[in-house]
């Protein structure tokens, strides 16, 4: 299994605005083969840095289907209006992605 993670420094006070966003994406995951699910997590708030994190998290059967995906139609098309959103982020998202060694 492989993990890709996106961190998002989010400006205090779009904490909602950034949620809403990824409601309402149409990211058409769901139909891409290897795709196993997604969260978007939220951390606490940093308020001396002006920042909460965000997580969004996909896991993948491989990274093989991760990087297909990324190299998709849907794909671009999920990403078409990102940089719509630009001001609710503190710096660019940050990406990792994993290799599952252990799970249960």
């Amino acid at each position: 299994m492989f993990v890709a993670m996106n961190r998002f420094h989010v400006a205090v006070g779009q904490e909602e605005a950034f949620e809403a966003v990824w409601k309402g994406r149409d990211s058409s995951l769901a139909d891409m083969p290897g795709f196993i699910d997604f969260h978007l997590l939220r951390g606490d708030s940093v308020p001396d840095a002006g920042y909460t994190p965000f997580i969004s998290k996909s896991n993948w059967e491989s990274k093989d289907a991760f990087v297909a995906w990324t190299k998709s139609e849907n794909f671009r098309a999920a990403h078409r209006n990102a940089a719509d959103n630009r001001s609710m982020y503190l710096g660019p998202p940050k990406f990792e992605g994993y290799t599952v060694v252990e799970g249960a």
